[in-house]
């Protein structure tokens, strides 16, 4: 592993937490109270919010947002194996855009990735809430798992659970409505292609449901998802891994291209948070229906629990997902920030018929510390057992693989 990499990743974050406590604690320019309001006519009234962005009377308010993701680290295969080792560091993600409001109930938000060296869209989309219902029209998440919905921003592990990006999770453009009251949430929506690539999908249909009471000091979270796709005809699908991190392109589990003309997916989801303990676990289904051969079907969950070592802190959870961690005591305040320490269990199955492309079971540990709400840094490790996977030298086939992973993050 390139430890120099690491340490300047972790010198970084400091400069960040610093920079974090400055933006939180400066307020955004006021309007300039002088200016000439013509004879007759009423000055319109501009707020601030929280520093970040601007407000008006009339509806209209605008927010500026961005992100940096800074990783590194080192997968590590077993000796003679004649698999490839190998550490590296990335820009997962380097994002800005804004988001707000314009009169009438109508609100908009673009962002932009820069982290692959070319711009890339991830959210752009135009909302209108009606009543308990929001409508909305761009390219977003299509509700697939509670852990893909849930910001990159909050997760307990640096990549969510394999079974995301195994089944090709991604935003795409759509047309949705939301049904949100009190502790029922309902979501579902159309998407063809992503808005700037050609993907396997033509069209889906995407649906989801959560009840998430609260009772007591506890919050819970009990969730389903739905999933029917037509793929473009002669289309071939690809599922396929990493080990637990995103700076290699090495995938020991992978099933190679195969025909496709459809795929249904089902998913379970629950959660709970009770003061400063978390519980999350996730089990997806995805068949796919073939052409000329056996219909298939592959499945993927993962189970993880996290608690706080810092007295006062909880995790973070709005409108059907996990959202951000505030802690109770900041470095912005004297405090020491939020710590936060989550173990999980991954599995990833996808043997099925002829179909060989591995089985993955991976237990990992995170330790994630909040210096204030907009800054976090991330150290894990995942030790990974694979069957029926990428053969070495010697057509083992079962082995294990060790990887380890920090970050330095910063939003606003």
């Amino acid at each position: 592993m390139k430890l120099a990499s690491s340490l300047a990743l972790l010198a970084s974050a400091a400069g960040l937490s610093h920079a974090a406590s400055a933006q939180e604690s400066a307020p955004f320019p006021a309007p300039d109270s002088s200016q000439t309001v013509a004879p007759g006519e009423t000055a319109p009234v501009v707020t601030v919010s929280d520093g970040a962005g601007i407000n008006d009377a009339t509806g209209w308010s605008f927010k500026p947002r961005g992100r940096i993701q800074l990783d590194a680290g080192v997968v590590d295969t077993p000796d003679g194996s004649g698999l490839p080792d190998g550490s590296g560091e990335e820009v997962r993600r380097a994002r800005l855009g804004f988001s707000g409001t314009t009169p009438g109930d109508f609100g908009f938000k673009v962002e932009v990735d820069f982290a692959s060296g070319s711009v890339e869209f991830a959210d752009a989309v135009i909302t209108r809430q009606v009543g308990n219902v929001e409508l909305t029209v761009g390219q977003h998440n299509n509700f697939q798992s509670l852990e893909e919905v849930t910001s990159s921003l909050h997760t307990s592990f640096l990549e969510r659970a394999a079974f995301t990006d195994a089944f090709g999770f991604q935003r795409r453009l759509g047309v949705s409505a939301q049904y949100l009251k009190s502790d029922l949430l309902l979501q579902a929506g159309v998407f063809g292609q992503p808005i700037d690539s050609d993907g396997d999908r033509d069209w889906s249909f995407d649906a989801r449901a959560v009840y998430m009471p609260r009772i007591g000091g506890t919050q819970l979270h009990l969730g389903g998802s739905a999933h029917r796709a037509r793929l473009n005809e002669g289309e071939a699908l690809r599922f396929r891994q990493r080990p637990g991190v995103h700076f290699t392109d090495q995938r020991f589990i992978d099933t190679g291209r195969f025909a496709a003309e459809s795929e249904t997916g089902f998913g379970l989801e629950a959660a709970a948070i009770a003061g400063r303990f978390h519980f999350a676990a996730e089990g997806f289904r995805q068949s796919v229906d073939r052409p000329v051969a056996a219909d298939a079907s592959f499945f993927g969950g993962y189970v993880e629990a996290g608690y706080f070592l810092t007295k006062g802190d909880r995790r973070g959870y709005k409108d059907g997902k996990f959202d951000r961690i505030r802690p109770e005591r900041p470095v912005t305040e004297g405090g020491v920030g939020a710590v936060q320490l989550n173990v999980r269990y991954d599995y990833l199955d996808l043997v099925d018929e002829d179909i060989v492309g591995g089985k993955q079971n991976a237990l990992g540990l995170a330790l994630i510390w909040a210096p204030t709400a907009n800054t976090r840094l991330m150290a894990e490790y995942e030790r990974l057992s694979y069957d029926f996977a990428e053969p070495t030298l010697t057509g083992d086939t079962s082995y294990r693989v060790d990887a380890f992973g920090v970050r330095a993050q910063f939003d606003f």
